[in-house]
């Protein structure tokens, strides 16, 4: 199949777990990740409509943004080095997946300098899984509280990346966790943090956690193909 048309199979199957949770398909954003994929698959997938592109590595937006249309919005969503903090500024929408105060104080250093905002979410190992990256849930509330004093990142929501499984439905608690998480730090309005975006849900899971609360789902196989 080409692009085109696993990314519309793709929208129909966010459209109908949009409906089983009785939630506004506009409510869901798909990135489609097109980590290692070459510029002319994006092209593919963007004049199919797509316009939000996440990528794992600093260097693959850099080398992709300059070929393709300016109106893409690039979401990093790997794991983000300090190092290369300078790099991504300025030039992705969304940073999903800050997992430690030290990188989010790079992340405000670099846009002091030149005085932009950036927008971030809360990376989560809700599973506790040692080959991840993240807040343990017990310790992201004081992570939160932390953070929001940096006046140049603003916390917008939450990322996770539940375990690889077979049947999705053994995620589901991941994804009911996370969410609920989102809700007790929304209720005690603390400053400079919203949670208007939950980023959860890749191709192997994305319907549950739709049905779960995921405003966003990071979706690259289904879409480009095997890796």
């Amino acid at each position: 199949m080409m692009i085109k048309e696993q990314l519309e199979e793709v929208r129909e199957r966010v459209n109908a777990a949009c409906l089983r949770a009785g939630r506004d398909p506009k409510s869901v954003t798909l990135i489609a990740v097109s980590k290692t994929k070459p510029a002319q698959a994006v092209q593919e997938a963007y004049e199919a409509g797509a316009r939000d592109f996440g990528e794992n590595k600093v260097q693959e937006i850099l080398q992709k943004q300059p070929a393709l249309p300016q109106d893409i919005r690039w979401h990093m969503i790997g794991h983000l080095q300090r190092n290369k903090v300078h790099q991504v500024i300025g030039k992705a929408v969304l940073i999903h997946a800050v997992d430690s105060l030290r990188l989010a104080e790079q992340i405000e250093q670099e846009a002091a300098k030149r005085n932009l905002d950036v927008d971030v979410l809360l990376e989560i190992n809700v599973a506790k899984e040692e080959s991840k990256y993240g807040f343990f849930l017990e310790d992201a509330e004081e992570a939160i509280r932390q953070i929001s004093s940096l006046p140049h990142v603003h916390i917008k929501g939450l990322m996770t990346i539940a375990p690889f499984v077979e049947n999705p439905e053994e995620n589901r608690g991941i994804f009911q966790k996370l969410y609920q998480f989102s809700v007790d730090i929304n209720d005690k309005n603390i400053d400079n943090v919203t949670m208007g975006v939950l980023s959860m849900g890749m191709s192997g899971d994305f319907e549950v956690a739709i049905e779960e609360g995921a405003t966003m789902v990071r979706v690259g196989t289904s879409i480009f193909g095997a890796r």
